[in-house]
């Protein structure tokens, strides 16, 4: 029975209650003061029923999607993906409007023949100290440092935020609704005592019928864990390699930037990224018939935006991989250790009876807990300690039951 049937049918006893009384008057009047309330209560329903069918038409008509993982896992796959598809469509959009580069012009070449060119054709900056500025100076015989890495940024972030929500889109499909289907909305528990008592029920047997079967289940779900701690890892050295094995050490350089001295401080960020290259144009023919080479200095607004990108994304996967392998030894202990199951069930749900929780995982396996633990993240509290009980209590008394022989987990 559904929460708006469940309200009407409310209503509707309390008003044969008023309704049966004393005579027709007191039963008119009855009558009309029911219809008031029944209006009132429809009016109050109206702005959440908007919004209830407004949520379902933005997320699919799939509600509130339950909790199949970790944080470490939401934030890789999840807050990490966004913020990368966030960064490239920002980047898109100033390609698209705008000027990424900007190039000093002769009169010789139109202004917008020479942004294009320079920003099609590799630029470069020179090694070496002094400058005008940093990169830009007499070239002599002094090694050039070509970049063409700004062209592709957009497209590499857009690459990287798919290489991020990978991991989530195999467990999803590996799940396949698990968590969802054994929910039956009891994640709220407003409902029919009839209605929670079947659903729990549901669950238990589900449970029963499956002892022991949800290790494989499980063990999915930490190799995705593991992909996404290899997926940071190796992002860090596409980075590396994207700018040509300077962005490993990017994050450390700025640190030690920031506390040098201002008189001797280099920004490391400007060799990495820099505001101003040179740019070797094509040949063209002077007047007297000679070939003139062109050089023009070119300003690269973009790379403001992405040096503040990059930075960001060096500390953030440096601190997302160390909460990633946490929780991968984590998982570690979890599956050879039997206490630290005991020991975390209680830690999370309090409600649940620490003998329950023993008879659990004695007479269960690694797999079993985790689908447990799970569905304790989802249901509401109250229904998931009853479950908890009914669950300990048929073991106890069940223990044997179809799977002789095989020892306790």
């Amino acid at each position: 029975m559904s929460f708006a049937r469940f309200l009407f049918r409310e209503s509707g006893v309390s008003w044969g209650r008023r309704g049966r009384g004393v005579g027709g008057g007191g039963a008119r009047a009855g009558s009309s003061g029911a219809w008031r309330r029944r209006e009132r209560l429809a009016q109050s329903r109206r702005p959440m029923e908007i919004l209830t069918s407004l949520y379902a038409l933005l997320s699919g008509g799939q509600g509130i999607n339950p909790k199949i993982d970790s944080v470490a896992f939401r934030l890789h796959c999840g807050a990490t993906t966004a913020a990368l598809l966030a960064a490239s469509a920002a980047l898109t959009t100033r390609h698209l409007v705008g000027n990424p580069i900007d190039c000093i012009h002769t009169r010789d070449i139109p202004e917008d023949v020479l942004n294009t060119y320079c920003w099609i054709h590799s630029t470069f900056t020179v090694a070496g100290e002094a400058g005008a500025y940093p990169g830009v100076r007499g070239a002599g015989t002094s090694p050039r440092r070509y970049g063409k890495y700004y062209q592709w940024v957009a497209f590499m972030l857009f690459l990287q935020a798919m290489l991020f929500y990978a991991p989530r889109w195999l467990w999803k499909s590996w799940e396949g609704g698990k968590i969802r289907a054994l929910m039956m909305d009891l994640d709220v528990g407003v409902c029919t005592e009839i209605e929670k008592k079947t659903k729990k029920k549901l669950i238990l047997d589900y449970l029963w019928e499956n002892l022991r079967y949800h290790n494989w289940w499980a063990y999915r779900y930490y190799l995705c864990e593991g992909l996404a701690l290899i997926n940071v890892i190796g992002q860090m050295f596409l980075m590396n390699r994207f700018f040509d094995g300077e962005f490993m050490t990017f994050g450390l350089d700025v640190i030690a930037y920031m506390e040098s001295d201002q008189e001797d401080r280099i920004d490391p960020m400007i060799y990495i990224f820099p505001r101003m290259v040179k740019c070797t144009l094509f040949n063209k023919f002077g007047s007297s018939g000679e070939v003139e080479r062109h050089d023009a200095l070119c300003i690269l607004p973009l790379n403001v935006v992405n040096e503040k990108i990059y930075i960001f994304l060096w500390f953030w996967f440096v601190i997302l991989g160390t909460l990633t392998f946490i929780t991968l030894v984590y998982r570690i202990v979890i599956i050879f250790s039997p206490r630290m199951r005991v020991y975390m069930m209680r830690m999370r749900f309090r409600l649940v009876r620490r003998d329950n929780v023993d008879t659990i995982v004695r007479r269960s396996k690694m797999g079993d807990w985790y689908l447990l633990y799970i569905l304790g993240e989802n249901l509401d509290s109250v229904i998931f300690r009853d479950i908890m009980h009914e669950f300990a209590n048929k073991l106890n008394h069940n223990y044997q039951h179809h799977i002789h022989g095989v020892p306790d987990a």
